[in-house]
């Protein structure tokens, strides 16, 4: 059986890491995570993320990056930024497309950077949300942008997102076998939605994991909790114990 290393999506303890970065950093180290995702427009330096990685021994294993941050007049900072902290993922973590010929075009734009960035050893890709299954005129968004990007884009599938939009979460993976590079673990449940812990949800995590072993082509496990009903790094810390206890 293949491993899967376990990472943590840093958005989840986003107010922790902004008041004290290598406290938070050490934290998620000891838990047992064996990288993280960074998320947002770096609020650092680029050197000041790579010494947090050396000194903690986490290995960036993404960086949720604005759209904006892969156009033209961004792109060679972002290029640096990634090559910094050793990053091959650039994944986008929202796009603001609302008809089918946004996603479309979209979905182009996104090949043109997946070209550009291939030049440098790194993959683009796209984290979805529930809005993205909500069907608009008879059809989903979600389908029209996945049927342009080409299999060089990373299917991030978000596995709560997935669910609270309405979608079969199995189904969505076999539709595309290798494009999950990485996968968000979040939990959902329809009755309490993104509250509960991972393993006290309603994700399919055994078929989840069973996928991702033998046909996601899957390089990383990324957990991401954002419910306020527990203290972020004891959540993110229960959250871990139960992906380990089941893979």
């Amino acid at each position: 059986m293949t491993y899967i290393p376990v990472a943590l999506e840093m958005y989840s303890v986003r107010k922790e890491f902004a008041a004290n970065p290598w406290a938070t950093m050490k934290a998620v180290k000891e838990m047992g995570y064996e990288g993280v995702e960074f998320a947002g427009a770096p609020q650092f330096s680029a050197d000041f993320y790579a010494s947090l990685l050396k000194e903690t021994g986490l290995v960036c294993c993404g960086w949720h990056t604005p759209w904006a941050s892969l156009q033209e007049a961004n792109f060679e900072a972002t290029v640096k930024l990634n090559q910094a902290v050793g990053n091959k993922y650039v994944i986008v973590p929202w796009l603001g497309g609302k008809t089918h010929d946004e996603w479309l075009s979209l979905g182009n734009q996104m090949n043109a950077v997946a070209d550009k960035l291939a030049k440098y050893g790194m993959r683009t890709g796209y984290h979805n949300h529930a809005g993205d299954f909500t069907p608009v005129d008879g059809k989903r968004t979600w389908d029209t942008f996945m049927s342009v990007v080409s299999s060089r884009t990373v299917m991030q599938l978000d596995t709560g997102n997935a669910m609270a939009g309405g979608a079969d979460v199995m189904a969505e993976l076999n539709k595309y076998p290798g494009r999950c590079k990485t996968i968000h673990l979040k939990p959902w449940s329809k009755a309490n939605g993104y509250e509960p812990l991972i393993g006290e949800d309603e994700c399919p995590w055994k078929e989840i994991y069973d996928f991702c072993q033998a046909k996601g082509d899957t390089e990383w496990y990324i957990i991401e909790y954002e419910c306020p009903k527990y203290p972020a790094l004891e959540a993110v810390d229960k959250c871990l114990k139960a992906v380990r206890a089941m893979i």
